[in-house]
């Protein structure tokens, strides 16, 4: 059988390249040799607005929290921990109010934490197909933010849990609600909320 490809998909697939290494990237923090060849990290970084000794710092708070999450809670929680210029965002699922709390007090407690904004929440820990349409999702959203153009992408961090989209980074006001705009008309967006830290 021959797949062919039409000139507009193979386009649209160059246009989504960046936003999967984007998705795949993070997920390939703790391998070494990747990370040793600083070819992910110093790509992500080039026009970053942190600067690229926060932008290590947030790696490090991420795999501190999460560490240190799980190491107390086990296998009853599920959380992201996204941290951007030390701001640090919960999300996921727990088995009740102590324990999201909890969850909280341990992130907070990670060495250059600013603040924590806790999106966890209480429930059954989501099953993996959810967690795979949220991937989706933030692909969708992210590659949206490409074709519209009025920003740089790469200034907005986008995070999807169970449908709702939480968007991060140092932006303008502007940019803050052309990034909730294209997320809250995206296909399967329940929901958009802004953690963002301004620049004007």
């Amino acid at each position: 059988m021959l797949l062919t490809v039409s000139y507009l998909e193979l386009n649209k697939m160059r246009r989504l390249l960046p936003v999967l290494l984007l998705a795949v990237i993070p997920a390939l923090q703790g391998c070494f040799p990747v990370v040793a060849t600083g070819v992910g990290a110093g790509a992500l970084m080039a026009g970053d607005r942190r600067t690229s000794g926060i932008y290590i710092e947030d790696q490090g708070i991420e795999l501190k929290a999460a560490s240190r999450i799980e190491e107390k809670y086990k296998n009853g929680v599920h959380v992201n921990v996204t941290s951007f210029n030390r701001h640090v965002l919960l999300t996921g699922e727990a088995s009740s109010e102590e324990v999201k709390q909890g969850m909280g007090q341990v992130a907070l407690g990670v060495p250059n934490v600013i603040d924590v904004t806790n999106e966890v929440a209480i429930g059954n820990v989501a099953p993996f197909s959810a967690r795979s349409n949220d991937t989706y999702i933030t692909s969708k959203v992210k590659g949206r933010m490409i074709d519209a153009n009025r920003f740089a992408p790469h200034h907005v961090k986008v995070v999807t849990e169970n449908g709702v989209v939480y968007l991060m980074g140092m932006v303008t006001r502007k940019e803050a609600d052309d990034a909730a705009e294209i997320a809250r008309t995206t296909s399967d967006v329940r929901k958009v909320v802004k953690v963002f830290e301004y620049l004007d």
